[in-house]
């Protein structure tokens, strides 16, 4: 893959109405939070070709959100990125990666994030992108990866939707 688009899910009800956490839905402001990053990505020309989205109620709910501005994208909803660790996220993505083009995976924090930071380490960090990253990941957060013919990352946008008109939040 060429790049790698890592985006933690619009924010959602504190409890479900059948009480499980997987089935919590998003709030208004987390659907609208997602539109508004659809509309980012677009602009600046971040095109999924695949997404990779928990199938948790919350993430399935923000790729709706997201879905119209992507029309041609193949997305594939797993349970296995429901709360997954780094690493379980990480061998999602080699597993079912596209050799080319624009990898979207759609999940949860603490994984997004932990596997965010990881990367950005791991290639060479913008010092202001990484403290930025070092932060926080609030919802609806976006943090975008350049990956080299070796696989490298490197991290170009990290999008916060409060930065941009947006409610976002925990």
């Amino acid at each position: 893959m060429d790049r790698l688009i890592l985006m933690r899910h619009g924010k959602a009800e504190r409890h479900a109405a059948t009480g499980g956490d997987f089935e919590r839905a998003l709030a208004e402001r987390g659907r609208d939070d997602a539109a508004l990053m659809a509309r980012l990505l677009a602009e600046a020309g971040l095109t999924p070709d695949v997404a990779l989205v928990s199938s948790a109620r919350r993430t399935r709910e923000t790729w709706q959100a997201l879905e119209a501005g992507f029309p041609a994208t193949a997305v594939d909803f797993r349970k296995d990125l429901y709360h997954a660790e780094a690493a379980e996220v990480l061998a999602a993505i080699r597993e079912a990666g596209p050799e080319r083009g624009t990898l979207l995976v759609v999940g949860h924090n603490p994984g997004l994030h932990e596997l965010a930071l990881r990367l950005a380490q791991g290639g060479a960090p913008d010092p202001g992108l990484l403290a930025r990253l070092r932060g926080k990941f609030p919802t609806s957060t976006v943090a975008v990866f350049a990956i080299s013919a070796d696989g490298a990352p490197t991290m170009t946008h990290l999008f916060y939707v409060s930065e941009h008109g947006g409610q976002g939040g925990e």
